[in-house]
């Protein structure tokens, strides 16, 4: 096994999970979508190698999702929206410096 830093400055998780149609999750509120839209405009501004949109399981918080959260930045956004993309992002590449 090889160790080596993180090669991301920050790294966002998306709750993706999808349970039973009856129960609540984060994919039955557009999560995917979310996912997708954090990921592109990370590409577009030309933060991809230094900013990671990574889908994660069950952050076990379902009730207030969706669910995304910033590390190393402590950061957890709840309840989140397909228009909350843009604030986000703009919070996220905050001090962020392209590789």
């Amino acid at each position: 096994m090889d160790q080596d830093p993180v090669p991301y400055q920050k790294i966002v998780f998306v709750c993706v999970n999808r349970r039973e149609p009856h129960e609540t999750c984060c994919a039955h509120r557009e999560s995917e979508a979310i996912a997708a839209a954090l990921k592109a405009r990370v590409k577009a501004l030309g933060f991809s190698r230094a900013i990671r949109v990574s889908k994660s399981g069950c952050q076990d918080l379902c009730a207030r999702g969706p669910n995304v959260m910033v590390f190393p930045d402590d950061r957890w956004y709840h309840g989140v929206t397909p228009a909350d993309v843009e604030r986000i992002i703009e919070e996220v590449v905050r001090g962020v410096q392209r590789p």
